[in-house]
């Protein structure tokens, strides 16, 4: 503790680190400006579709009024332009900003004066609301504005002040970016200059104020979009000041200082947001030190605490560091990571803010190294528990995105298995809404020399490529229903550059075509990316064919409640079996899977807006009686085969309501 002590006052006897401005070599790949990609048909196109004609619509209708709980009307309130009191949870700020930055976003895409002039309203009422030093939090400053003299900043550290900033702070600049205003990036630097203030000369107590930290990230966007060192300083301030902590615990991951974290805990939300960070401090400082904590936390989590469908936070609410003999340091922590191994299937909990944390961590760790793996990692979660929090018509959420759900389930649980309008905790929502509009930009990425393709899906694109000049290309594909994929150069300049293309860790081979002719010797490795470097020519055609066969999954065996069970995947695509689809009156826990299941893919053009089924055989198998008994003699059951469909894990409880399960016994 001593030398923790001694450390931390020397890192912090400076108003703030000294680091270097420019990005460093730790950052290897960059992300395009926004609106230099976007889907033209297919699965993401319609996705983009329902994104902008009902999902930010019919939020903004939610967000614009009080049915529910007030959002914009807070703002108004804090400005003066209306009476009324605070009435929601902390963090609904941050909320709002998030459903902001999916109009930005949108616009980037498909300019639209209405939302450019919309904006502009709620934009200048949020500057009205500011406080003069730059202060912004609704809930503290209704309580002043109505004459609470104990309202001030920080006084509760579950406020939720440093997310909202955070939010604020990333939403400004890709308000900037997009339209070129520069009136929501004045009120983000005018919060950060507040927090430049107020943590000068830090204290345990005022370095617990970083619940859920999206501020590192908005932070660095900051510095990012305005070039300012300041912003790097403050970011890797706040960071370090993590360590100030005293007595901490694993709900907020400062239990322990930060490079010494070496197995994810707690919150899973706050985890990802910390990491998602920490990240990118390491991709703007090129500090090496960063990356052992980041490398040890990301692989513990991939081999040892994710879901099939990238969901992760497994528990509704867990204890770390879990069964340690040192009581004083456990911690009670709520939507929490488990054990290793801990990932129950009923009550997964799964928060869609939890999955979204973990894409943003995966985008932000790929451009630190180039790796295919973190962007597997991205697209596992993107197209299931992702996709899984929204229903067809992209206007009810789920909270929660559990693997299996029973009727009735064997345990209450707090939230629904149907999805709903709005939940109390309404931060899932326009989460979800900002990174269906990040989709296009996640696509597609530069590097010296390079572009790199990430996702598949049919779109254009239009990208300068450092040291090379203008790309502009075409992808058409039935993504993620078939592994045909075709880009086609539209237009570069005449000097040679590599071309990446990721190869899925999901697909067993893949091959690849230029303008109908097979390359030869080229090692297509599932789980890299493929670069091809040449003297490219427009109209040149590459032609890449991933199998995607349907396959039968089983987990690691210390995942006891998956032993000798089975899950079924294509592609990108986790799938699971509903009780709608079964014959009447049969339970879910009677059946199981075939070891030879026969699968075979069906196009169902009517069904759950356009999907591809899979049929196998099931065995459907009568229970017996377990009428007040736990334990029984083992009996051999009775049985029947039977043809059944799986439809995608994303697309389950978009029908009636009916029970559901990714995994799944196998026969004997």
């Amino acid at each position: 503790m001593l030398r923790r002590s001694w450390m931390l006052v020397c890192l912090l006897a400076l108003p703030f680190p000294i680091l270097k401005g420019q990005p460093s070599d730790g950052s290897r790949v960059y992300p395009l400006p926004h609106g230099s990609s976007t889907w033209s048909s297919g699965f993401w196109a319609q996705r983009w579709s329902s994104l902008k004609q009902d999902m930010i619509p019919s939020m903004w209708e939610l967000m614009k009024g009080d049915a529910y709980k007030p959002f914009y009307q807070h703002f108004l309130i804090a400005a003066g332009l209306q009476e009324g009191q605070y009435h929601g949870a902390q963090w609904n700020d941050g909320d709002f900003y998030k459903w902001m930055e999916a109009v930005c976003l949108m616009m980037a895409v498909e300019p639209d004066e209405k939302w450019d002039t919309q904006l502009d309203t709620i934009i200048e009422t949020i500057a009205l609301a500011q406080s003069p030093d730059g202060y912004l939090h609704t809930p503290t400053l209704i309580k002043q504005r109505q004459g609470d003299t104990q309202a001030k900043p920080f006084q509760d550290r579950f406020n939720f002040e440093m997310y909202n900033m955070g939010h604020l702070m990333t939403t400004a600049c890709v308000h900037h970016q997009v339209t070129g205003k520069r009136t929501l990036l004045d009120v983000a630097l005018k919060s950060a200059g507040f927090l430049e203030k107020a943590f000068e000369n830090p204290t345990p107590e005022l370095a617990r104020n970083a619940v859920c930290p999206s501020h590192y990230m908005g932070l660095m966007d900051l510095f990012r979009e305005t070039g300012q060192q300041r912003w790097l300083d403050l970011a890797s301030h706040l960071i370090a000041m993590r360590d100030l902590v005293e007595e901490g615990g694993d709900d907020n991951q400062d239990r322990q200082p930060l490079r010494e974290h070496e197995e994810i805990h707690g919150h899973a939300v706050r985890a990802n947001y910390l990491y998602a960070g920490v990240t990118d401090l390491f991709l703007e400082s090129g500090d090496a030190s960063l990356w052992t904590p980041l490398e040890a936390t990301w692989k513990n989590l991939m081999e040892k605490k994710v879901y099939l469908t990238g969901g992760c936070g497994a528990l509704y609410d867990g204890a770390a560091p879990y069964g340690s003999a040192r009581q004083t340091q456990i911690t009670r922590v709520h939507q929490a990571y488990g054990r290793n191994y801990q990932l129950p299937n009923l009550t997964a909990h799964n928060e869609t803010c939890a999955n979204i944390g973990s894409m943003l961590w995966q985008w932000k760790l790929f451009q630190a190294t180039g790796e295919a793996r973190f962007i597997d990692a991205l697209e596992r979660t993107l197209y299931n528990s992702l996709l899984s929090g929204v229903d067809l018509q992209g206007k009810h959420f789920f909270y929660v995105n559990p693997l299996q759900h029973l009727d009735p389930p064997p345990v209450d649980l707090r939230w629904s298995r149907e999805r709903v309008r709005f939940v109390t905790s309404f931060c899932c929502p326009p989460n979800l809404l900002r990174i269906l509009a990040h989709t296009p930009s996640y696509a597609y990425a530069v590097s010296d020399q390079t572009l790199w393709v990430n996702l598949y899906g049919s779109g254009n694109l239009q990208a300068d490529c450092p040291n090379v000049g203008p790309v502009t290309l075409t992808q058409e594909t039935l993504y993620p229903w078939n592994g045909s994929i075709t880009l086609k150069i539209e237009s570069c300049p005449q000097k040679p550059f590599d071309l990446a293309l990721r190869i899925p860790a999901w697909t067993p081979s893949a091959q690849l075509t230029l303008n109908g002719k097979p390359l030869e010797n080229l090692l297509c490795e599932p789980g890299k990316f493929l670069h091809l470097r040449r003297d490219w020519r427009p109209e040149d055609q590459i032609k890449l064919d991933l199998e995607m066969p349907a396959q039968l999954i089983e987990s690691h065996p210390l995942v006891e409640e998956n032993r000798s069970q089975v899950a079924l995947q294509r592609g990108p695509l986790v799938y699971c079996l509903e009780g709608i689809d079964l014959p009447k009156n049969t339970a879910m826990t009677a059946v199981a899977i075939e070891e030879d299941f026969q699968p075979r893919i069906h196009h169902r053009p009517n069904l759950l807006d356009d999907v591809h089924v899979i049929e196998g055989r099931v065995r459907i198998q009568e229970p017996g009686d377990w009428d007040g008994k736990l334990y029984r003699p083992y009996q051999k059951p009775r049985s029947t085969t039977q043809r059944v469909a799986f439809i995608p894990y994303y697309a389950w409880a978009n029908r009636r309501p009916s029970e559901m399960t990714v995994w799944l016994p196998l026969a004997h």
